[in-house]
């Protein structure tokens, strides 16, 4: 037996333990969606708030009014009490006249007689005894002068408590509220008043016990409706607070869902006005904001799009005249020879410009095509890795020129990204052809790294860096850090600008870091596929610091060739 209940024992600790987590759980969930509703909520808070004021004032309401009625009872019972004892004293006085000397049996005889003339007088049936009710009488005999023999008595003397018959005894009239336990178990609280009889030879003492049933049934009656009635009232409140609430935070929650949608695009939302109260003004206002904004962006969109086909119209009308321009500058280029030396320079230096003019008006075209959202991504499943290699390959003709080297660095394994190659490609080359501009002979490190949802590219050079504020102004068109610096790369001033854009179209991002005299980074994130969020980038910026003596495995650096011409160097550029 022993052994089966030393079994049952962990069984129920663990079953008892389960309930608890359970229960715990269960509290924390409830805990939680009340602190989202309490915070998200107005009319939610401003019921609670109320509802918990008003639970605090009925309270106090009500503990006040159930002691005063609890009170007053009492009060009324004790009087009509005192005055019922009081009658009771002299109807008992009155038959107890000469008593003393006899024998305890015959004392107890008057005694008893006594208390049925006490039950019987009308006395108890004035006003005074209607008021107090029924009671038990008690006569006991003793008192300050008598011997140490114990007392006689009729009636219930032992429910009288000692204290208030040391009171009684010592002929003070007193009163004491007293809870007696019969032999059933039943508790009876009674308002017992006692008062000597002085009028008598031997010490008396008479005692009358009034049941307090009624009152207590009274009070309890008075704290049901009490409790009844607070809970009706708060219910009340709370439905009155939630509709006048309701009535204020149905316009406001309009007005938000308003704005979101003007917010989401729709700006011919607006809110109906109804009445000429302080919501009403407020939607008038309201109105008038939006419809205002509404023009104005309106007017934006019309002069945005004016530029945007101006731009456009104008590179396209440029590319005739340039035509004609590139094929004499040819023919002037490929007879150079037989020109003078400064007309033949002059030859060569039209026909860079005349490149630097074709790469502008490209990107010119580009950027009007991404300004007007038709640009589209033609993105694949494809290994990242080759596309960086293809990159440095064609910027390091201009990197031998400027007398730097360009490192790269490739995971070992594949990285398969959703991308669109081009677009990549064209990010990758204007990054390396910005670097190698700033990079003062100093090597150029391109870095690729990935994670489970990002793909990120990194653009490191050790020269001139950038100051504070200028790694936000760097993706600007037409923006230099020093307009007096030479390009190297006969860039147009769009290339990080289109950069940018190409990044953005693919759902990732461009941004930069530099300091000055430390270089600079631009670090690429894409996500590894369209539909998924890149998330934590696997290269961090600030960079850390590369050291030639530490290049991990697997690097590559690409020395400068006087071969490979830059294929499309037109679309390099800061």
């Amino acid at each position: 037996m022993s052994t089966e209940t030393g079994r049952r024992l962990p069984a129920f600790a663990r079953s008892t333990a389960r309930l608890v987590r359970r229960v715990v759980v269960f509290a924390r969930r409830r805990a939680v969606a009340f602190n989202e509703l309490w915070k998200h909520s107005l009319q939610f808070r401003v019921t609670v708030s109320t509802l918990a004021l008003s639970s605090a004032v009925v309270f106090v309401l009500g503990m006040v009014l159930q002691n005063q009625i609890t009170e007053r009872l009492l009060d009324t019972k004790r009087e009509a009490a005192i005055a019922q004892t009081r009658a009771a004293a002299d109807t008992a006085a009155g038959e107890l006249v000469g008593l003393g000397g006899e024998t305890p049996e015959a004392m107890g005889n008057r005694l008893e007689n006594a208390l049925k003339k006490i039950a019987i007088t009308p006395t108890s049936q004035d006003a005074a005894g209607s008021a107090a009710g029924t009671f038990v009488p008690v006569l006991a005999s003793g008192g300050h002068d008598q011997s140490g023999d114990e007392p006689a008595f009729a009636g219930p003397f032992e429910n009288v408590p000692p204290r208030l018959r040391q009171f009684v005894e010592a002929d003070q009239m007193s009163w004491l509220e007293h809870t007696v336990t019969d032999a059933s178990g039943a508790r009876t609280t009674y308002l017992i008043v006692g008062t000597p009889l002085n009028t008598v030879a031997s010490p008396l003492q008479l005692y009358l016990l009034f049941p307090l049933t009624t009152e207590q049934n009274t009070v309890s009656t008075v704290q049901n409706t009490l409790l009844v009635g607070g809970l009706v009232l708060l219910l009340l409140l709370a439905g009155i607070t939630n509709l006048v609430t309701r009535q204020v935070v149905r316009p406001v929650r309009q007005a938000a869902a308003a704005a979101e949608q003007f917010a989401g695009g729709d700006l011919d939302q607006r809110l109906a006005v109804l009445g000429e109260d302080d919501l009403a003004k407020l939607a008038v206002s309201y109105n008038e904001m939006a419809a205002s904004i509404q023009r104005q962006i309106r007017q934006l969109e019309e002069f945005g799009g004016l530029q945007r086909r101006f731009t456009s119209d104008v590179s396209h009308e440029l590319r005739t005249p340039l035509t004609t321009v590139r094929m004499a500058a040819d023919v002037l280029h490929a007879s150079r020879e037989q020109f003078p030396a400064g007309l033949a320079r002059s030859t060569e230096l039209l026909v860079d410009e005349l490149d630097r003019f074709e790469a502008l008006l490209g990107d010119l075209l580009e950027i009007s095509r991404l300004d007007a959202g038709v640009e589209e991504l033609a993105a694949e499943f494809i290994d990242v890795r080759p596309i960086a290699t293809r990159a440095v390959e064609q910027v390091r003709v201009i990197a031998g020129n400027a007398g730097s080297s360009v490192e790269l660095v490739l995971p070992d394994e594949e990285v398969i990204a959703e991308v669109d190659a081009r677009r990549v490609e064209r990010i990758l080359r204007n990054l390396l052809g910005n670097a190698v501009d700033h990079s003062e002979g100093k090597p150029v490190v391109l870095t690729l790294a990935a994670n489970e949802t990002a793909v990120a590219v990194t653009v490191r050079d050790h020269g001139v860096g950038l100051r504070p504020g200028e790694a936000d102004l760097v993706f600007n068109r037409f923006w230099r850090a020093d307009p007096s610096r030479n390009r190297r790369t006969g860039g147009t001033g769009l290339g990080l600008a289109i950069s940018q854009e190409d990044a953005r179209l693919h759902g990732g991002e461009l941004d930069a870091w530099g300091e000055p005299g430390q270089g600079a980074c631009f670090r690429l994130v894409l996500p590894r596929r369209q539909e998924v969020p890149a998330g934590e980038p696997p290269l961090t910026l600030p960079p850390p610091d590369h050291v030639a003596a530490e290049v991990p495995l697997g690097l590559l650096e690409v020395t400068p060739a006087p071969e490979a011409i830059f294929a499309e160097r037109e679309e390099i550029g800061q």
